[in-house]
């Protein structure tokens, strides 16, 4: 699947340079919280924990930092950053504006068709992490379908500005799904429905229920 659709530790393999197998494995570690927020991390960290040198570790480290998971220390290391209320509404929102002009470009005359399947394969996946309770794949899965939908939108600076955040709402997805899990059910259904209207072509209907279901999961006190 496009690389937009997958997070870091998702599309680095062996063949990967070691500083982005490096900033990949330590985003996932401050993901699920192996790193918590406050936690100093150090290049001498990461280097132990991939038996690398202290040169990859560096620009792990920068990378770390782009992606807003840590915030560099002068000679100390980084901190782990800490998710607020604000960040959350802010990061959300953005994403929220990306989804909306996206579903906007869509029209009645518009090849769903890629855009249906894609969807099908993300939420199998994510009905197979709520099964197998697998908090980390479901905050993936639910990055790459909104990813999915964002990128119908053909807008190519959107699409890099969003693989720069993926790992940050990757983070808010995980700890929304540990903190209070119930409303999963109700995210997958939304999805599910999604996904329908995408297989039938309804763009309007598409476009409605794509901002409702933005209201309902991230901005409920919005809702009329």
């Amino acid at each position: 699947m496009n690389d937009l659709l997958t997070l870091p530790w998702e599309s680095t393999d062996d063949s990967s340079p070691i500083a982005a197998r490096m900033a990949a494995w330590a985003a996932r570690e401050v993901i699920e919280q192996r790193y918590e927020p406050g936690a100093l991390l150090t290049e001498a960290d990461l280097a132990e924990a991939q038996k690398a040198s202290r040169t990859p570790a560096r620009e792990a480290m920068l990378q770390l930092e782009r992606w807003r998971l840590v915030r560099l220390v002068p000679k100390k290391g980084a901190i782990v950053t800490t998710v607020t209320r604000q960040e959350r509404r802010d990061l959300l929102a953005v994403r929220a504006m990306f989804e909306t002009d996206a579903v906007q470009a869509l029209t009645l005359d518009s090849d769903f068709a890629p855009l249906a399947a894609d969807l099908r394969t993300l939420l199998d996946r994510q009905q197979k992490a709520l099964t197998a309770s697998h908090h980390l794949d479901f905050a993936s899965a639910d990055y790459a379908f909104h990813a999915r939908i964002i990128r119908s939108g053909g807008n190519a600076i959107v699409d890099e500005m969003l693989t720069t955040m993926g790992p940050r709402l990757a983070r808010l997805t995980y700890q929304a799904v540990i903190d209070n899990p119930n409303p999963l059910d109700l995210l997958f259904d939304e999805h599910a429905e999604l996904t329908d209207l995408a297989e039938r072509g309804d763009a309007k209907g598409f476009g409605t229920v794509v901002r409702e279901h933005i209201k309902s999961s991230h901005f409920p006190e919005t809702r009329k």
